[in-house]
């Protein structure tokens, strides 16, 4: 490389060596328990503008806006954490809303379900929606709290 950089003082950056201090850890969960609330929320958009129509043709479009929204939430959280099962956290929060949804009934209406293609609309939503965040949960991405910082 040269002589150049051979005469450089190694430098260690304090961000990436600061001890973690109790008030950083409370930061750190209440951003994953806004984080979770944010999957919630991102569930009930989902949920209900599932059967929304274009005219006569369905237009499942929320079901892909929940899976870029989920799968934003997670990277999110991973920026926080590195273990898997807390970066999951707004995921998992999602999936129980909509498990509710299917279970509970608010108002004693069908909120998932119809005739024709919207048959499958718990399955699209679940697919689309859920998919992408878990494929981020499996492949962790590079940077933040998860990655592993090594100082020469």
């Amino acid at each position: 490389m040269g002589r150049r950089l051979a005469r450089l003082a190694a430098r260690q950056h304090p961000d990436l060596t600061a001890p973690v201090t109790p008030a950083h850890n409370r930061l750190r969960v209440v951003l994953l328990t806004l984080l979770a609330v944010d999957g919630v929320l991102s569930a009930l958009m989902a949920v209900f503008f599932l059967p929304l129509r274009i005219g006569p043709v369905p237009f499942p479009i929320s079901a892909l806006l929940s899976g870029a929204l989920n799968a934003a939430l997670v990277w999110a959280a991973f920026q926080w954490t590195s273990v898997p099962r807390l970066a999951a956290l707004p995921l998992w929060a999602w999936l129980a809303t909509v498990v509710m949804f299917t279970v509970v009934n608010p108002g004693e209406d069908i909120v998932l379900g119809g005739s024709g293609v919207m048959e499958f609309g718990p399955v699209l939503l679940v697919a689309f929606g859920a998919l992408p965040a878990a494929w981020i949960v499996t492949h962790p991405p590079s940077g933040g709290a998860g990655a592993s910082r090594s100082v020469r």
